[in-house]
């Protein structure tokens, strides 16, 4: 195999309550300068205002067809249906037709447990999007576009605050869903994972985990 492009894939969204999950897969040249986007690496560990300038510069880099890459995002009601892996699976495949990745030419890196269709050469990096920059660019553009729809959506569901905590469970976002109860969007084989407790003496309603 003449090893032509490298992809880097990761994903966003895997444990929030409520909203998709999104996976990033980015496609660059075997030899990519990794000089032409310094920075990247774990999402979680950049700033919100550099993960979005790293995404205005991963779309430059596009347009001069220096690199490609493709976020795909799958709702609740498939988690809730499928399970997590599935929906992530799912998104992953989305991906690669979007960029019409040819098996004999690439060669695919991925995140933590992560897989691509098995007549991919690939191999799956614990903690890759640290140390692989085509795994840390993907996570980066998973988590952009996962919180611009986030945001979005928050203005349609105003009580949920998805806008602050994108809908992980924070502490705020579990008493909303207990006094309002679920939207369309939350994922209802997580939230049942959680169970609410009521004080009396207080009259507060909060949360514990159910392990």
């Amino acid at each position: 195999m003449k090893l032509e492009w490298l992809i880097g894939i990761d994903e966003a969204g895997r444990g929030p309550l409520a909203g998709p999950v999104a996976v990033g897969v980015v496609k660059v040249p075997a030899d990519f300068d990794w000089g032409l986007i310094p920075g990247v690496g774990d999402s979680k560990q950049i700033a919100a205002e550099k993960r979005v300038a790293l995404f205005r510069r991963a779309e430059d880099l596009r347009r001069h067809r220096q690199l490609d890459f493709a976020v795909a995002m799958v709702g609740s009601s498939v988690i809730d249906e499928k399970g997590i892996m599935c929906a992530i699976n799912l998104a992953i495949a989305r991906c690669i037709k979007r960029l019409e990745l040819d098996p004999t030419t690439c060669h695919i890196r991925l995140d933590g447990s992560l897989h691509a269709p098995e007549y991919f050469s690939q191999e799956t990096i614990i903690k890759g999007d640290v140390t692989e920059p085509a795994i840390g660019l993907a996570s980066i553009l998973a988590k952009v576009t996962r919180d611009k729809y986030m945001t979005r959506i928050a203005r349609r569901y105003t009580q949920y605050g998805f806008e602050q905590h994108m809908g992980y469970g924070t502490k705020a976002h579990r008493q909303a869903i207990a006094t309002y109860g679920k939207c369309p969007i939350h994922r209802v084989s997580y939230c049942n994972n959680i169970k609410l407790l009521y004080n009396t003496k207080s009259s507060k309603i909060g949360f514990e985990d159910v392990l």
